[in-house]
């Protein structure tokens, strides 16, 4: 029978179509390595922003739709550089803003602001 009506694998064609190197395994894992470092880099993107990056790491890596997912993120994330997380009030300046409340008086203030400093 012609090899072109029943194509079978001998090393050198698949289905009747000639096999090349790069349609292989080697390729499947530069594809997965492709996608790793995109999902990384959202992930790290929408952490900055306040997003949930696990969720949109996910979203993106998933074979066949993660160009989809890549590019809703692009337009769905928050606009500017992200925000960073803000440490929370200091003691000195819980102290400050009682004074400037009118909650402690000077004398009050002074006294707990030299406390504090000992302390750092």
């Amino acid at each position: 029978m012609n090899g072109y009506l029943h194509p079978h694998w001998d090393g050198h064609m698949v289905e009747g179509w000639p096999a090349f190197p790069f349609f292989g395994w080697s390729t499947m894992l530069l594809w997965l390595l492709v996608f790793l470092v995109i999902g990384i880099l959202v992930y790290r993107d929408a952490n900055r922003r306040g997003m949930n990056g696990l969720l949109w790491f996910i979203l993106v890596i998933l074979p066949m739709v993660g160009f989809i997912f890549l590019i809703l993120y692009l337009v769905l994330r928050e606009p500017g550089g992200g925000q960073p997380v803000p440490a929370g009030d200091t003691a000195m300046d819980v102290l400050r803003e009682r004074y400037a409340r009118g909650e402690i008086d000077e004398e009050e203030f002074r006294k707990r602001r030299e406390e504090l400093e000992r302390r750092d």
